[in-house]
């Protein structure tokens, strides 16, 4: 019988951080209660969100300026008929 799932594996990554970045990380994750390590996969993912959202946002900018001609196509094309 075979089984297909999916193994998550996790990978490394590595940062460098000047003295300050690393001293502010380490003091809000203690006042978080939390590991660094746990707070920096924290801020990662506010971040991947942020940055999701930052996209999705500059999609929706760039698709109004198409709708926006076109229907301003459509309006002109309206009132021809209509004259």
């Amino acid at each position: 019988m075979a089984f297909n799932s999916k193994i998550n594996k996790m990978r490394i990554l590595t940062l460098k951080l000047t003295p300050l970045q690393f001293k502010e990380i380490e003091e809000n994750a203690a006042a978080k209660g939390v590991s660094m390590e746990k707070y920096s996969i924290k801020a990662v993912e506010f971040y991947n969100r942020n940055m999701k959202r930052d996209l999705l946002a500059n999609a929706f900018a760039k698709a109004s300026v198409l709708v926006k001609e076109s229907s301003m196509e459509i309006n002109a094309e309206f009132d021809q008929l209509i004259e």
